[in-house]
């Protein structure tokens, strides 16, 4: 859920609430009021972005990828970040997948000099076309194949943005959530120089299984994805989850870090305390930039290095 869906769903609770009891009254009027001050700061970090929209050829699924552009002040050329998005096997869910926007992780890393691009993969929203990720199955599902599926967009949109004025020539920072941080990963395995680094914010597949929390698809086959990734990946990768994620919970989350590892995949793997009430939420919550920020901070420092 974005910050917007939130605050848009707070709004319309306020007057059921306010006719219960004070103390519900009180907490809704607090929430309205802490959404508004998110979104006024939100809305003063685009103020300060500039924007481009890319439509970004797609050769595999034979459509245009919608993209945008987000650029610090100045003149350029930046280091580029490439955020990516999640996604779900359900058809009609996917048709309207918003465009993506992350404006909690975008805005930290335009603060840190990065333009960030944030493609919306075929198969989704606007971009539609075919769908490349699907693991087709729940017991017996395709996670690494789905990964690579996502991976093959990821790198189009890197190899477009690259080409563009607005690009250093230099390595990319690639960041994902959920499926969309598990395609990055997919990428980092394939051991492509174009890649500086992986942060990787509650990342993996088969989530939900059967719209049930905490509970996953064929988990150990997840696992064993992992470390199909870590055996062949070059790049430094940073893995954020919280206690509170009800798609990938402590143990899975850390049994997947240990399983990329243990094959030869770098990770600093790193559990955080819970945020909010789902913390597969993560990337969205500005709340948290303080638990993450300072190690993304000295993770891009020894990308410099």
């Amino acid at each position: 859920m974005s910050l917007r869906q939130f605050c848009g769903h707070r709004f319309d609770r306020i007057t059921a609430q306010t006719t219960r009891s004070n103390k519900r009254a009180l907490a809704a009027v607090i929430a309205a009021l802490l959404c508004l001050a998110a979104g006024k700061a939100v809305a003063e970090d685009a103020a300060r972005w500039r924007r481009q929209q890319w439509l970004i050829p797609s050769p595999e699924a034979k459509v245009e990828m919608r993209t945008a552009a987000l650029l610090p002040s100045g003149r350029g050329p930046f280091p580029l970040a490439v955020i990516n998005h999640g996604t779900t096997e359900n058809e009609e869910e996917r048709a309207q997948y918003p465009a993506p926007q992350f404006d909690v992780v975008a805005s930290w890393l335009i603060a840190h000099g990065y333009a960030v691009v944030l493609p919306q993969r075929p198969g989704h929203g606007e971009t539609g076309g075919p769908y490349l990720e699907s693991t087709e199955s729940c017991d017996h599902a395709r996670y690494a194949e789905a990964g690579y599926g996502a991976a093959d967009s990821i790198q189009t949109a890197i190899d477009y943005a690259l080409r563009q004025p607005i690009a250093k020539q230099e390595r990319v920072l690639v960041v994902g959530n959920s499926a969309g941080a598990w395609g990055a990963l997919a990428l980092a395995s394939r051991g492509a120089n174009s890649i500086a680094g992986v942060i990787n914010f509650s990342g993996g597949l088969g989530g939900h299984s059967y719209g049930d929390a905490n509970r996953n698809c064929a988990p150990d086959r997840l696992i064993d994805a992992a470390a199909t990734y870590g055996r062949t990946a070059k790049a430094p990768t940073l893995w954020f989850y919280s206690a509170n994620d009800s798609y990938f919970g402590p143990d899975l989350s850390e049994r997947m870090a240990d399983a990329f590892r243990s094959a030869g995949g770098r990770v600093d793997y790193r559990l955080l305390p819970p945020v909010g009430n789902e913390g597969h939420a993560l990337i969205y919550s500005r709340a948290a930039v303080r638990l993450w920020g300072p190690i993304v901070e000295k993770f891009l420092t020894t990308l410099r290095q």
